[in-house]
């Protein structure tokens, strides 16, 4: 069965960070880690990247966020990722099921609370991995990907006192 390309949407976040020693917390990096990382998995599916911008999620603006979604209407591709820090993931999430209302295509917010390269365990590698592996079980539509669980835009938060995501309607 072949399998429907994906593009990978990347802006930043924890996802894409390196430990900074001298501010004692991560940092995101200048260059994004996901299209090699990607490329090494040797998938059976077409995966394109694009980078929009490489960003802390809380520096990410509103033009941010409509670059992101000229991005996703130039792609061709039915199935979209968009790799976002953990912070105002949601806010993107909602953001884009407002201006979206037609939308035909599958887009999965994903990131990550430990940096992809450099950390070991990393949740970034399953996150990425269990977006691409729901697109054949949704309808089209904008979700968010996290803990290994699809959220809707109007449920979805960021617990972090616990370091996860959740549903405010506790599903």
């Amino acid at each position: 069965m072949k399998q429907s390309p994906i593009h990978v949407i990347i802006t930043g976040g924890t996802i894409d960070s390196f430990y900074n020693g001298a501010k004692d917390t991560v940092t995101t990096a200048k260059v994004s880690a996901i299209p090699d990382y990607i490329q090494s998995l040797q998938l059976h599916m077409k995966v394109t990247t694009k980078v929009v911008c490489m960003k802390d999620s809380r520096a990410i603006t509103n033009s941010d966020r409509l670059k992101i979604i000229a991005s996703i209407q130039k792609s061709s591709a039915k199935n979209v990722i968009i790799t976002h820090g953990t912070y105002t993931m949601p806010d993107t999430a909602r953001f884009l099921a407002s201006r979206l209302k037609n939308n035909k295509k599958k887009i999965i917010l994903t990131g990550s609370m430990i940096p992809l390269i450099g950390f070991s365990p990393s949740d970034a590698g399953f996150n990425l991995g269990f977006a691409m592996g729901k697109f054949d079980s949704l309808e089209p539509g904008i979700y968010v990907a996290m803990n290994g669980r699809i959220f809707s835009p109007d449920e979805v938060v960021k617990l972090i006192s616990k370091g996860r995501f959740s549903s405010i309607l506790n599903k």
